[in-house]
Order: structure tokens, then C-alpha cells, then sequence
């Protein structure tokens, strides 16, 4: 390491992530893997506390798969934060959100509650 370089730097490191069991790998500077799955666990824990996501996993809204979809979006909002590149804009979020109810869950949620989570 030279000198010039920052410290906080040398607390990332270069490492290959397949995700969820498939192919897809993705090469980039990574925080500590304790930190990722913080990240990951936190998502995992406030979704388990949406309401409205929970009715629709528990009624099988979107299907006798629901629940892996939920943990499927768990997925989509980690790697909305970890593999952007530029900003990241809390409308762009709720889009998510709003776009998976509909889509995937057929639900739509107008109760406030994306914008909470």
C-alpha cells in the first residue's frame, strides 16, 4: 500500500460474491463481510415488519411462492445498495417497493407504509 492511499481504503478488499446459490457473480469493493450481513439481516428484519408485505406472504398474494418472493426482494433492495454506482434517491427505492407489491405480489399499497419502510 503507498503511502498517499487513504486508510479506509485498505478496509475494502476485491472479492467475487455469487448470490443466492445462482451464477451471478459481481466483482467490486466490498465492505467487511460482517457488515454486508448486517445489511443484509436488517433489510431481512424490517421487511418481516411490513405489514402490508406480510399479508400478502401470508395469503399468498402472489402465488404459493410468495414467501421466496419476499426474499427475493430482501435480495433486490441489498443489491440496490451495494452494486449502485451512482446516488441513491429514496424515490427510487419506494419505486421498488411499489413496483414488487404490484407486480409480483399483485398488491397495491396506499396505506403510507412504503414510504415508512
Amino acid at each position: 500500500m503507498r503511502a498517499d492511499q487513504p486508510k479506509a481504503r485498505s478496509r475494502y478488499k476485491m472479492e467475487s460474491i455469487v448470490r443466492n446459490g445462482h451464477d451471478k457473480v459481481s466483482t467490486a469493493f466490498k465492505k467487511p463481510a460482517v457488515a454486508v450481513s448486517h445489511l443484509r439481516e436488517g433489510i431481512a428484519l424490517l421487511l418481516s415488519r411490513w405489514n402490508g408485505l406480510q399479508m400478502a406472504v401470508q395469503n399468498e398474494w402472489g402465488g404459493h411462492d410468495s414467501l421466496q418472493k419476499s426474499h427475493q426482494l430482501v435480495l433486490d433492495i441489498f443489491s440496490w445498495f451495494s452494486q449502485s454506482k451512482g446516488p441513491l434517491y429514496i424515490e427510487d427505492l419506494e419505486t421498488l417497493l411499489h413496483e414488487t407489491l404490484l407486480l409480483s405480489f399483485n398488491t397495491e399499497i396506499e396505506d403510507g407504509s412504503i414510504e415508512e419502510v
